[in-house]
């Protein structure tokens, strides 16, 4: 019989790093600030409040909040402000912006947030073609955070990964 087959992968030193596993659990919601508008764009002040106090925020328990507008209103800074100081108590975060906005957002804090040391000295593979939901940025904001403390950088699969970065190599010159 011929050699077993061995599993160079598998024993390799090389740790995987799936930003899927960090997406945070939790309903994501967008709060538009035109519902509480007269015709989606005009803010009264005084029923503008009302309408605040009457909303039930407790819908929004443990969500991850965008608050948005989907017209072309032209709001005071404070409409928002007051809206997050009604969310504040229920929501999980809280971000001015789309959902997209948000998801870079958790991310950002999530990867500012990492514990680097147990990869420090290591060769890292970042995870490719994972869940499209997670912001490109994401992986941007990883490298940063990673590559001052690992020995080197790959992106994609074991099988076909591309290499990014290594310690102490001098890095192409494009001129």
């Amino acid at each position: 019989m011929g050699e077993p087959i061995v599993n160079k992968v598998a024993k390799s030193p090389l740790i995987n790093f799936d930003l899927e596993e960090w997406i945070p659990k939790g309903q994501r919601t967008l709060v538009d600030l035109s519902k509480w508008l007269e015709d989606g764009f005009l803010l009264r002040e005084k029923p503008f409040r009302e309408a605040l106090k009457q909303e039930d925020w407790s819908i929004y328990q443990d969500h991850y909040i965008a608050i948005n507008c989907s017209t072309d209103a032209i709001l005071p800074a404070w409409a928002a402000l007051l809206v997050t100081s009604y969310l504040e108590p229920f929501a999980k975060d809280i971000v001015m912006g789309t959902l997209e906005d948000l998801e870079r957002h958790l991310f950002s804090k999530i990867i500012a947030e990492l514990d680097t040391t147990p990869f420090k000295d290591k060769p890292l593979m970042i995870k490719g073609c994972s869940d499209p939901s997670i912001p490109k940025d994401a992986y941007v904001q990883l490298i940063k955070r990673l590559q001052p403390v690992a020995k080197s950088l790959f992106y994609g699969e074991a099988c076909s990964s591309v290499p990014l970065w290594k310690a102490n190599t001098k890095r192409e010159s494009s001129s």
